[in-house]
């Protein structure tokens, strides 16, 4: 009787503990599952490594909140800059573009060759040449992803200009329809000047003539460029590349630019003033390091272009500058070769 007694007893347990277990399994998969989905919309698949340099900087990540959500963001990490929707928070829901292409001059671009270093999600690539009428401009960055989202906002752009209201136009379908629209341009009578001015519009709206995007790491990549450039942007990044790759890489980035521009030819900064170096160091090991070896502050950085690099002339765009989001207030300078 006792045995059997004990035998019910150990049965009744297991079973507890069954249930115990099946009800804990269910608890948790609700979490799992709403993680792998929020994964899969933000294109996660595998945990990727952060070897990227991308352009832009970015508030202190918000980790408030619970459950998986909060663990998936503090396992996420920006130490190049390569921030999701950096624009968003660069730029006010009140402004209606980049403050800081009021402080470019149209000559720069117009008609030019451009390249802009450390892109991240192309917009202000894509709304210089938009604005400006660029002949080519190359938005670069290491980071694939941004790279991928480059060229949706390409498609978004490019629709948008064509008149296209349907949300799945292809590339080659935007491609057709404003090749159209500048045989148009060359063949309606009247002013001469006046078919030169739409022909040249059509050319600037033709986005996919005009932009192209690349994945690279400007610092390190042995990728040849083909051809010189005119103008070459480097917003926001500087910073990055020198908290990960130190004071060489800082004079690497200079020396390439300076290689890569035509005679004449324009280079603008956006430097990161030092105290954003000291809100960001301790992203990695090696930025952390870097930081504490740097011998080259941003302020040095003037007087290196000038004297060392070779650039005969600058201007400080900085005082044109209107209407930046708090925490982006930065010098602008354009180097002339």
């Amino acid at each position: 009787m006792a045995e059997a007694e004990e035998e019910n007893r150990e049965e009744i347990v297991a079973e507890k503990k069954s249930k115990r277990n099946r009800k804990k399994q269910k608890t948790e998969n609700p979490s799992q599952k709403e993680e792998t989905q929020e994964r899969k919309q933000n294109g996660e698949g595998k945990p990727q490594q952060q070897n990227q340099v991308a352009g832009g900087d970015h508030p202190a990540q918000n980790n408030n909140g619970g459950g998986s959500s909060k663990k998936r963001k503090q396992r996420e990490a920006f130490p190049f800059g390569n921030y999701r929707n950096y624009y968003g928070y660069r730029i006010g829901q009140e402004v209606d573009e980049d403050p800081r292409l009021k402080v470019l001059k149209r000559e720069w671009f117009e008609g030019k060759d451009c390249l802009d270093i450390g892109c991240n999600s192309g917009i202000i690539t894509i709304h210089i040449a938009k604005k400006y009428n660029c002949r080519s401009i190359l938005g670069v960055d290491i980071d694939t992803a941004r790279i991928s989202d480059a060229y949706w906002h390409l498609r978004k752009f490019s629709r948008e200009h064509s008149g296209s209201s349907s949300t799945n136009v292809s590339k080659e379908e935007v491609k057709e329809k404003l090749k159209a629209s500048k045989q148009i341009a060359h063949v309606v009578p009247g002013d001469g000047e006046e078919i030169k001015k739409e022909a040249s519009f059509s050319e600037k709206t033709n986005l996919f003539d005009v932009v192209s995007f690349r994945q690279e790491n400007f610092v390190d990549s042995r990728h040849s460029h083909e051809k010189q450039y005119d103008t070459i942007l480097c917003l926001s990044v500087a910073k990055w590349i020198h908290l990960n790759w130190g004071d060489d890489g800082l004079i690497t980035l200079f020396s390439k630019v300076w290689k890569l521009l035509v005679p004449g030819g324009t280079f603008i900064l956006e430097p990161q003033p030092w105290d954003s170096y000291k809100k960001n160091y301790q992203v990695s090991k090696t930025a952390a390091e870097n930081y504490r070896n740097i011998m080259f502050p941003p302020e040095s950085f003037r007087e290196i272009l000038l004297d060392k690099i070779g650039f005969r002339s600058v201007e400080d765009l900085t005082a044109g500058l209107t209407g930046s989001k708090t925490g982006f207030n930065r010098p602008i300078f354009a180097f002339h070769k």
